[in-house]
């Protein structure tokens, strides 16, 4: 070899190593491989035993192939691939080696792995000698006996393995990557399953052996998995002309692959055949009866995994069908929103989830948005949830304030005939003043992403969850009150977004409001970007996200309005009617006259919840025309007239009236056919 060539490949100061002379003397000849640059020096004693001149062999360990029949090759390098990764410090074996005149004749040799100080292997140093009169005596013959014991534990060993596996393609890794089928010697495998009378090729085999027309054949097609199919008998083909001649058809669009022999097996289940699998070989001539009985019980395993996958795969099918058939076909398009849902099912088999998410337009420019999340996984947890989330949506488009829609869909749960219980965020978000009102049931706060792409957490008191605050009597879910700023963006997911083995909720969430900021401004693709973050890191939990940002605020047309409900026995509706008010004055581009409103507004909510029986309903709104105005009506069902009246030096009540005519620019009472209504009016700037 070329001395610039080896020191290019930076190939160690000691090698190749300089054999004991002992070992020729005893006719053993020594190899030292680097396994960095790939070269395997052998002496003139190892060549020998592979029957080579030194000119022939360029110290390539592939240069030794057409001296080692394939199948021999193929169980040589699986035993030193699992010696190198195993950490053992050497291994052994026999095999036979091809000779000039085209005897076959027995070899041995013993490798020794040198590794780095991190364990990393880096050279094999090693003997090979001819045993081809070792092997005459019983002791030879027993350690051939042992390496067939240890081909069926491997074996065994794909056998336990395909029992993992959930679904098809999980058995069809299973055998490509299994070390029993390297150790038995099949270069590629082919698997059909039966499916409405015909078999469909779910595994090809070696690249470019794939036939035009044979994705779906049937069992009566002069192929050999059709025959197995039909017969339910195994089909071993020993040649390449037995394969010819037997399936005429099949065979000139794969000659070209060095196809030697095969065995295909029928694949039964419960007295049933469910497919075929085929075993292709190159190198390979015929099979010993040891050979078919472990072929006849592997397919015999693979047909038991099979089945199962096929069960665990229908039943994830049914669960999932029945938990989209639950989700909303479609999300309504929201003036002044942008919304992105994502649903993630659960990949363990059949398990499915009872998360969900849904978005509800409401009156006067508002929507409802929904989040949550059934306790369990299975088709129970997918019906509980859709009852849910119909509830929840029916008592939103009633009218109800969000704490009430939260309290009643608990009382729902908990009456229905289930053990289970729910997480869930409900948000009413009003789009043109930006206010948000949230309540949670147990569920994980949101997040909330700004216009410049930060991400920060948007905590909450929170209450219960859904069903167990009933059961324990504790319907208060108090009312938290934000408002989102054109450009933001608020967040609503289920824990299987933040859950990860090891670590607790808040540092998952910490790592979802990084994902987030480093994350595409596109809604939709955020969405996306979010989902993929869970198969990344091999999350098994279904997952539900729901994307809410507001676009740029825009001032209501004339006659558009915000109105809040106010009921005497609610004060958090009190409090919300004045977070609505103070957003809508800013909104609108009166932020210098907010306080002056808000003021006015509560004086007038606050007389008609003390001195009428029963609530009210506070309206604001935008007049234009000669001057802007913008305008809060509060309306009671009592017909009796407000009067201005002194409250006197030490009155604690009485400056109601003569507060709002200071404030306001001009107010009134209208009668009306029910009750009255008492407003007030500001002048605000024009619009910039």
């Amino acid at each position: 070899m070329d001395d610039r060539v080896a020191g290019a490949l930076s190939l160690p100061d000691d090698w190749p190593a300089h054999p004991d002379l002992s070992l020729a003397l005893n006719r053993m000849g020594s190899f030292d491989w680097d396994l960095d640059s790939g070269l395997m020096h052998m002496d003139r004693t190892a060549l020998d035993v592979f029957d080579l001149r030194a000119d022939e062999y360029d110290n390539r360990p592939e240069s030794l192939g057409r001296r080692v029949p394939p199948d021999e090759a193929v169980r040589l390098d699986a035993m030193v691939s699992q010696a190198l990764k195993s950490g053992r410090a050497d291994y052994g074996a026999y095999f036979r080696v091809h000779r000039r005149d085209g005897t076959l004749r027995w070899a041995h040799t013993q490798g020794f792995v040198r590794r780095d100080g991190a364990g990393r292997p880096r050279r094999i140093i090693g003997i090979v000698r001819d045993a081809t009169q070792e092997l005459a005596d019983s002791t030879a013959r027993r350690e051939l006996d042992e390496e067939l014991r240890r081909r069926t534990s491997l074996v065994d060993a794909t056998t336990a393995a395909l029992a993992h596996a959930r679904t098809v393609k999980d058995v069809i890794e299973v055998l490509k990557n299994s070390e029993g089928m390297a150790l038995l010697g099949a270069t590629s495998l082919v698997m059909g399953l039966i499916e409405a009378g015909r078999i469909h090729l779910v595994a090809d085999g070696p690249e470019g052996s794939f036939v035009p027309g044979t994705r779906y054949t049937r069992t009566d097609d002069q192929y050999p998995m059709s025959e197995v199919v039909r017969t339910l008998g195994p089909r071993f083909i020993e040649s390449a002309d037995d394969f010819a001649d037997s399936y005429p058809v099949l065979w000139p669009h794969i000659s070209h692959l060095g196809i030697t022999s095969a065995a295909y097996l029928p694949l039964i289940a419960q007295a049933r055949p469910i497919g075929a699998l085929g075993l292709l070989y190159s190198g390979k001539n015929g099979f010993t009866a040891d050979e078919r009985n472990l072929l006849l019980a592997l397919g015999s395993s693979i047909a038991q995994s099979l089945q199962r996958a096929m069960l665990y795969e229908q039943e994830h099918d049914l669960a999932e069908g029945l938990q989209q058939a639950m989700l909303p076909r479609r999300i309504p398009d929201v003036p002044g929103a942008q919304i992105a849902v994502r649903y993630r099912s659960a990949r363990l088999g059949r398990d499915i989830g009872g998360d969900w998410y849904d978005v509800i337009p409401l009156p006067g420019g508002r929507v409802g948005a929904v989040i949550g999340d059934v306790q369990g996984h299975d088709t129970h947890a997918a019906a509980v949830m859709g009852q849910l989330r119909i509830v929840l949506r029916a008592y939103a488009a009633e009218g109800h304030s969000p704490a009430t829609v939260m309290a009643r869909a608990s009382v729902f749960l908990h009456e229905l005939d289930t053990d289970r219980f729910a997480t869930c965020t409900y948000v009413e978000a009003d789009l043109t003043t930006g206010v948000v009102q949230l309540v949670r049931a147990g569920h994980v706060d949101p997040l909330v992403r700004d216009a410049d792409g930060s991400c920060r957490r948007l905590p909450s008191e929170g209450g219960l969850p859904l069903g167990l605050s009933a059961e324990f009597g504790r319907l208060e879910y108090p009312v938290g009150t934000v408002e989102l700023d054109p450009g933001q963006t608020m967040v609503l997911f289920t824990d299987g977004l933040v859950e990860q083995p090891g670590s607790d909720l808040d540092e998952g969430t910490q790592q979802l409001s990084d994902l987030i900021r480093s994350g595409p401004k596109d809604l939709q693709q955020l969405a996306d970007r979010l989902c993929a973050s869970v198969d990344e890191r091999g999350g098994e939990d279904d997952v539900a996200v729901l994307l809410l940002r507001r676009k740029a605020a825009q001032a209501p047309q004339p006659g558009g309005r915000l109105q809040q409900h106010v009921a005497q026995s609610d004060p958090e509706a009190l409090s919300s009617a004045r977070h609505m008010i103070r957003a809508a004055v800013r909104a609108w581009g009166a932020k210098d006259r907010a306080d002056e409103v808000e003021l006015a507004a509560d004086e007038l909510t606050t007389n008609a919840l003390m001195h009428t029986d029963g609530g009210a309903i506070v309206t604001i709104r935008v007049l234009t025309g000669p001057g802007r105005r913008l305008r809060v009506d509060v309306e009671d069902r009592s017909s009796a007239l407000p009067r201005r009246r002194d409250a006197g030096e030490s009155g604690v009540s009485g400056r109601g009236l003569m507060l709002v005519d200071q404030l306001a620019d001009a107010w009134g009472v209208e009668s009306r056919g029910t009750g009255k209504c008492v407003w007030c009016e500001f002048a605000i700037p024009p619009r910039g």
